[in-house]
């Protein structure tokens, strides 16, 4: 666990570790969102980066008579 300062300007510097695993760039925007007493950061992706993520995927589930 890594412990970071919030600025004066409610700032904080993400750590260049996580930074670098999770290839977020400068002016990358992230979603920010509030879980109960937790803040959680998440990259946004341009779409064209999640072509394929897919690819793979198991699609064979048993369905329901009136779904098929």
């Amino acid at each position: 666990m890594v412990t970071v300062t919030v600025s004066p300007k409610y700032q904080v510097v993400i750590p260049r570790a996580i930074r670098e695993s999770l290839g977020i760039r400068p002016g990358q925007k992230v979603q920010v969102i509030l879980c109960g007493e937790r803040i959680q950061l998440n990259p946004l992706r341009p779409v064209h980066e999640t072509r394929g993520f897919l690819r793979g995927i198991d699609t064979a589930v048993e369905r329901e008579r009136d779904r098929v």
